[in-house]
């Protein structure tokens, strides 16, 4: 009797070790590209679950709103073939793009893009969660330039658009959502099919001098322009002396890139601007010092060509 109720404790022993030895074991990992499976299931208020791979709104800097009211979008049939420089508005700070060239082929465009760090792994053109579903295969992958930059090549569904973009950050090994917009207004004018810019060589002036009503809009609203600005025209090239309402500029960034210094020493600040089109918000920057650092601030000039006149 005694050996026998030993036994039966001896059973039960065992059993409760097995027991406790199931319930202590690690669950498996989820595979690469999707999201945990301890996630599968909705959360309780019904809503969809968000993969451990996608950053969430707390674990990003502040986001920008970059689609403009009033944007139309421009898709590759509407441009003419050939490569331009276009300026991409990032709706994250940490995502930042030094330089941009886009290729526009039988109404398709591509885009490759100049970042201004090394710390991405892949983009994906989606949402973040469309990213940690995806293949690896899907995901665009860095190519490094001469410079030692890294540059990646996207597709361009269409400029003046709102686009996802996903951005796998090396560090975090983690998705972060960022939205991209290919500014049509960077673009030259010549660029378009169908286009209501009027281009220097159109309105054919002759060499000399001349007065331009020009408008500024952009920053806060409190800077102006003369108006209307001395505007000379040489070998079919027009530029514009643009005299600002402060002397608080110490350069101007062109849409093509290039920077502008002043051309005066006393009084507000004074720029010769190359004139690549007229009719249409021609994009530039300005670099502003009368904050707490510099800051360069986006900015257009529109110049009217019906209010060209000649100064003799």
């Amino acid at each position: 009797m005694k050996t026998r109720l030993i036994s039966l404790i001896l059973a039960l022993a065992m059993a409760l070790s097995l027991l406790t030895g199931c319930a202590g074991g690690t669950a498996p990992a989820a595979g690469n590209g999707a999201a945990e499976s301890s996630q599968s299931a909705d959360t309780a208020d019904g809503s969809a679950p968000v993969s451990d791979q996608v950053a969430t709104a707390s674990e990003m800097t502040a986001v920008e709103d970059v689609v403009e009211e009033g944007m139309t979008p421009v898709t590759g049939d509407q441009l003419v073939d050939g490569v331009y420089s276009v300026k991409v508005d990032s709706s994250s700070s940490m995502f930042s793009i030094a330089d941009c060239q886009l290729t526009v082929e039988n109404g398709q465009m591509t885009a490759v893009m100049t970042m201004g760090g090394t710390g991405y792994l892949y983009l994906y053109m989606g949402t973040g969660e469309e990213a940690a579903a995806a293949a690896e295969s899907e995901y665009i992958s860095p190519v490094e330039n001469e410079k030692g930059e890294h540059t990646f090549t996207v597709p361009v569904e269409a400029l003046d658009k709102g686009l996802d973009c996903a951005a796998f950050s090396k560090r975090k090994e983690k998705w972060y959502e960022r939205t991209l917009v290919f500014r049509a207004d960077s673009m030259p004018p010549e660029a378009f099919r169908d286009s209501s810019f009027t281009t220097p060589e159109s309105l054919n002036l002759a060499d000399g001098a001349y007065t331009v009503e020009v408008a500024l809009a952009g920053g806060s609203g409190k800077a102006s322009v003369e108006s209307p600005a001395k505007l000379t025209v040489s070998d079919g090239a027009c530029v514009a002396t643009i005299v600002w309402s402060s002397s608080n500029y110490d350069f101007m960034v062109t849409a093509d890139g290039n920077q502008l210094d002043p051309v005066n020493t006393e009084g507000n600040s004074t720029f010769e601007v190359p004139v690549t089109g007229f009719d249409f918000p021609m994009p530039v920057q300005a670099d502003t010092t009368a904050m707490s650092k510099p800051y360069l601030i986006d900015y257009t000039l529109t110049f009217d060509s019906a209010s060209i006149r000649s100064v003799k």
